[in-house]
């Protein structure tokens, strides 16, 4: 019963994803063809409140469900790395016209063909999380 408010707050996301059209393909699409601004300002937007978050959690006034401080890690840097994983990203965000998280909401919308995609990006996982120590990080 505890994390029925992270339901509750996922099934409110999927609906505000849904009502905003970001799960579109039609929208995915104009914006990979530089099109339409709409996904961009949706991407944007969620930059802005990530760096928010971000800000709150290094100055430790938001603190997890359970009271703790957030501890935010340092990462090396990467540029190729994340140049390499930002384009195998986007491309399979631009064949299968679905981003990683929409994936759920279209499969609750009825989209069963999304199964599909939804399969192959889980195959994915599983391969990064065989080969993982192999990658470079």
């Amino acid at each position: 019963m505890k994390h029925l408010k992270f339901l509750a707050l996922g099934i409110l996301f999927g609906i505000a994803l849904s009502k905003t059209e970001v799960i579109s393909w039609y929208r995915i699409y104009e914006m990979f063809k530089f099109q339409s601004f709409h996904m961009y300002g949706v991407i944007g937007t969620a930059v802005i409140i990530g760096m928010v978050f971000m800000y709150f959690f290094r100055t430790g006034k938001i603190k997890d469900f359970q009271g703790n401080q957030i501890e935010i890690k340092p990462k090396k840097s990467g540029k190729y790395r994340n140049i390499l994983g930002g384009i195998i990203f986007g491309m399979g965000w631009a064949l299968a016209g679905v981003c990683p998280g929409p994936m759920f909401i279209l499969v609750g919308k009825g989209a069963w063909v999304i199964l599909i995609v939804l399969a192959g990006a889980n195959i994915g996982v599983f391969l990064y999380g065989i080969l993982q120590h192999k990658l470079p990080h």
